[in-house]
């Protein structure tokens, strides 16, 4: 490639409006944007540098910050064949407006960071969930979700439906040394002749 796309974006990141900031991290090009101009960005991004497709959009969940939430675009070029990831920052209550009416494909992806992160999207029609359950409560990804979750599935045969119950333990947890059998064993048969040992 002829001219970097990061030195292209560095020249005229005053003109896109939204960009914080343009770099390579380990070989990926990665942009951050504002929240607010993020929509203008990606358009800026599909119509005048060529990025035609949305890969994915996914979430990270950073709960010891104020703006806990990444959400992470994944677009690539196919003209230029080049990738850009940008990452816009959110909290719990403010929600991104959706990219849906840019790339079309990305109702799925946003409909999933909302059922596992629970990062609303402005705009976007369908908030169903898409990988949980539609009665299930929270959102598994988020790092406060509990490892056992709040409530069990299972199918009752008497009343022929799926009935959802409290998480029961029915086992005492336990802590495992991880050590192999061999590791374990501090003295083996046999070691009494090898250390003089007599009876």
């Amino acid at each position: 490639m002829a001219e970097d796309i990061v030195d292209i974006m560095r020249d005229t990141m005053a003109a896109i409006p939204g960009a914080i900031g343009a770099h390579r991290e380990r070989g990926e090009l990665v942009l951050r944007a504002e929240r607010g101009q993020a929509y203008a960005l990606f358009q800026t991004l599909r119509d005048r540098f060529g990025f035609q497709q949305v890969m994915d959009i996914c979430g990270v969940d950073w709960p010891q910050r104020a703006l806990r939430f990444d959400v992470v675009y994944n677009l690539l070029s196919v003209t230029r064949n080049e990738r850009l990831r940008v990452i816009v920052q959110t909290d719990e209550a403010t929600p991104v407006t959706s990219v849906s009416a840019i790339w079309p494909s990305a109702t799925w992806w946003e409909r999933e960071v909302w059922d596992l992160f629970g990062i609303a999207f402005e705009g976007l029609e369908d908030h169903r969930r898409i990988l949980s359950d539609y009665g299930f409560e929270g959102h598994p990804l988020r790092k406060d979700f509990p490892l056992t979750g709040y409530v069990e599935v299972h199918y009752d045969t008497e009343r022929k439906a799926v009935v959802y119950d409290k998480v029961r333990l029915t086992q005492e947890f336990r802590n495992f040394d991880f050590l192999s059998p061999w590791e374990a064993m501090t003295t083996l048969p046999g070691d009494e002749k090898a250390r003089g040992d007599r009876k």
